[in-house]
């Protein structure tokens, strides 16, 4: 994965999920440490967008909460590193570059490769009303 092809955003929230990975003592980065780093660095347009969807913020960041926190925590560091399900999701947001015509990969080619990829993150989303028709904006 080749960071210089995101966005400052995506860049930023890749790094905040791993920063949020970390901080709770977590080695394996997932879809949901990143989904909650992406609400972490944009305050503008993921926030317009659930709410434009009807999603209670407050209700799904403790959701997202709740689920960071009841994964395994490592004590002793160790490397992190991206479960497969996260490394699938920021693959499918590069290859999203095509399909968009875009040069850089943003945080709605990450929003919707996560929506496609399954998962945790993925069924929070979809259990909150969110489509990936709502995502290509």
């Amino acid at each position: 994965m080749n960071l210089n092809n995101f966005t400052i955003k995506s860049q930023e929230a890749v790094q905040k999920a791993q920063e949020i990975a970390a901080a709770n003592q977590q080695q394996i980065i997932e879809n949901t440490h990143i989904l909650k780093g992406i609400l972490t660095v944009d305050e503008n347009v993921v926030p317009f967008l659930l709410e434009k969807l009807n999603v209670n913020s407050v209700t799904f960041n403790q959701a997202l909460d709740r689920i960071i926190e009841s994964y395994p925590k490592v004590s002793g560091g160790g490397e992190q590193y991206f479960s497969s399900e996260a490394s699938q999701a920021l693959q499918k947001a590069t290859s999203f570059l095509k399909d968009f015509n875009d040069q850089y990969v943003s945080i709605e080619h990450i929003l919707l490769a996560i929506l496609a990829t399954g998962g945790t993150a993925s069924s929070l989303l979809k259990d909150n009303g969110v489509t990936e028709k709502d995502l290509k904006i």
